[in-house]
């Protein structure tokens, strides 16, 4: 019989001359005893052993899994697309764009990409979960739980501000943001002595059954937008100058002496900031090109995110992130800035501090801060803005001939001078100050200086007049009297005496109810 098979299948030579399997070795071990039962072992452990299906590879053990947070869609062909709730295997972690691998439920590999890392969380930490919305304020967390997006009963989670280590809870109960401190001890995590948790995950869990307080259930995690990118794409990183016809001109925002400002689009899909320089022909173009080669360095979550620049032919561009509510200023003055509370007022003052302390600590002097120049985004984030004046300087004073000068925001020194420095920011920080707690108001009203020298006269003779003065007292009868003396602080006229906006300014500048977390 074997013989006939032989010369009737030619192809399975190969098979036939296969030398009998050994149990354990590469096949299936039959259990059932076949000892007399005239049964060839060999051909029976083939056959099992080609039923078997082959397993699915293991995983590795150092395989780094990350749980998406939010959809995202590739931007070129160097770029892996992905939806919320999906899980990637991170291979490379090192700078804002992580290289990555889609997965299945088997663990296989399907394509390689870059990734945005702050789309992304370790799918098996507390920043994976919806409601975990990290370090943000007190202040931040109110403003987004009162967004339209969010009703009663929605909550999140963030790191408290008083300690690091801590976290606490707030909740939009009835219109109005409450704020629970999340207590840890002996392994423990409760908001009421009775009940305890093992971990946070569990107590929210609980808190979603029953009543945090009286009335007080949490319904569903507040909703959380997206991130600002700090690039176009992973393409642009460091290719920062691009065409201008990738970018498509909609709405006009503004204009001012140095340029213009569009709202538009990259590629017709990523919405961006456009700003038409007008003087181009006094541009230096090599200078300007390597400042935005250092300004694109600058990253901080409190200063606008620089894209790109077109500078192949005039008019130049300069492309920016685009944040939604305008400048502080025409902020202040509308409706919704106009309903904000002192405590939300110093809480945006604090954000201009945080991102004015990194740009002095990379040597950096903004020369124009004001509250024009101040962008605000959702949940009332504040970025700096306009660094069309700003300058990236070696030494620690700047000598500036320019005559178009900003002098009801700059310090003396600059407007006789032309010295700018950290300190004449100082000075220009404690005039936004100002700005801040009048709504927009003007400072120095009625003052128009003609010439330089008339307005240094002017500032050193009728430094406080009356409206100041009016609010540093009102200002220094509340609780926030670190403000009013960051603000007066800030017009000393001898640029020497004045304090720097340190990293200490944002918690000096909350006031005592605001620095215990609740």
């Amino acid at each position: 019989m074997g013989e006939c098979l032989r010369k009737a299948c030619p192809c399975l030579k190969s098979l036939w001359d296969r030398p009998p399997t050994t149990d354990g070795e590469n096949c299936v071990k039959d259990d059932s005893d076949s000892k007399g039962d005239g049964v060839d072992n060999a051909a029976a452990d083939r056959y099992i052993e080609m039923r078997v299906p082959i397993p699915p590879p293991r995983k590795k053990d150092n395989a780094v899994l990350y749980k998406a947070l939010w959809d995202f869609t590739a931007r070129d062909d160097q770029e892996l697309s992905f939806k919320a709730e999906e899980i990637l295997e991170v291979l490379d972690s090192s700078g804002e764009w992580w290289t990555a691998k889609k997965t299945d439920s088997y663990g296989l590999r399907v394509i390689t990409g870059f990734v945005p890392y702050n789309y992304l969380a370790r799918a098996d930490s507390l920043e994976s979960q919806p409601w975990f919305f990290g370090e943000i304020s007190r202040v931040e967390a109110m403003s987004h739980l009162m967004s339209r997006a969010n009703d009663d009963g929605s909550f999140l989670v963030r790191i408290s501000e008083s300690d690091s280590m801590g976290y606490a809870l707030s909740v939009n109960s009835h219109g109005k943001a409450k704020h629970f401190k999340i207590f840890h001890s002996s392994g423990q995590y409760y908001v009421d002595p009775s009940p305890q948790f093992s971990s946070v995950l569990e107590l929210i869990e609980y808190y979603q059954s029953y009543p945090l307080s009286t009335s007080d259930l949490l319904r569903r995690p507040c909703v959380r937008k997206k991130p600002t990118l700090g690039d176009l794409s992973h393409s642009t990183v460091d290719e920062w100058e691009l065409p201008k016809e990738q970018f498509s001109l909609e709405k006009q925002l503004g204009s001012g002496h140095f340029a213009q400002v569009y709202s538009g689009k990259w590629k017709n899909q990523t919405k961006v900031a456009i700003k038409i320089l007008k003087n181009n022909d006094a541009l230096e173009h090599k200078e300007f090109q390597l400042e935005v080669q250092i300004l694109k360095r600058l990253r901080h979550k409190n200063l606008i995110s620089l894209f790109a620049v077109c500078t192949s032919s005039p008019p130049f561009y300069i492309i920016t992130e685009l944040i939604e509510k305008g400048d502080l200023l025409n902020f202040l003055r509308k409706p919704e800035g106009k309903a904000l509370d002192m405590e939300s007022l110093i809480d945006m003052a604090t954000q201009v501090a945080d991102g004015m302390v990194y740009l002095e600590a990379n040597n950096s002097i903004h020369r124009d801060l004001a509250a024009r120049n101040v962008l605000v985004g959702e949940g009332n984030v504040c970025k700096i803005a306009d660094f069309g004046l700003a300058r990236v300087i070696k030494e620690p004073v700047y000598i500036c001939d320019e005559k178009k000068i900003p002098y009801k925001w700059t310090a003396p020194e600059a407007i006789s001078h032309g010295q700018y420095s950290n300190k004449s920011d100082v000075w220009s920080f404690g005039i936004l100050l100002y700005e801040i707690v009048t709504y927009g108001a003007t400072p120095y009203p009625g003052i128009c200086p003609t010439d330089k020298m008339k307005a240094v006269n002017s500032l050193s003779e009728n430094l406080m007049e009356p409206k100041q003065r009016q609010v540093t007292v009102w200002v220094t009868k509340s609780k926030h009297q670190d403000f009013s003396g960051h603000m007066s602080d800030g017009w000393t006229i001898n640029a020497v005496l004045r304090s720097p906006i340190s990293s200490g300014t944002s918690s000096k500048l909350q006031s005592p109810a605001d620095r215990a977390v609740k």
